[in-house]
């Protein structure tokens, strides 16, 4: 078997097409974006959801900190 032309390609989408039809398609490829959405807005965490945009970015390099005097001994 070698690898698939064009052809085979276009046979291949057509038979999907015959079986499934174009709304039960564009149904799955809506239930699959939508499921994609989702995963990406869970995978953000709480904190990142309610912050705006700019302040992501700014919290994301501050470092806080305490700086102490060194004693001399």
């Amino acid at each position: 078997m070698g690898s698939l032309s064009i052809w085979h390609l276009l046979i291949l989408l057509l038979v999907v097409l015959l079986i499934f039809g174009t709304k039960k398609l564009r149904n799955i490829g809506a239930d699959l974006g939508g499921a994609v959405k989702g995963f990406k807005d869970g995978m953000k965490s709480d904190d990142d959801v309610k912050k705006p945009a700019g302040e992501i970015a700014a919290s994301a390099s501050t470092i806080e900190g305490e700086v102490r005097d060194k004693q001399k001994s």
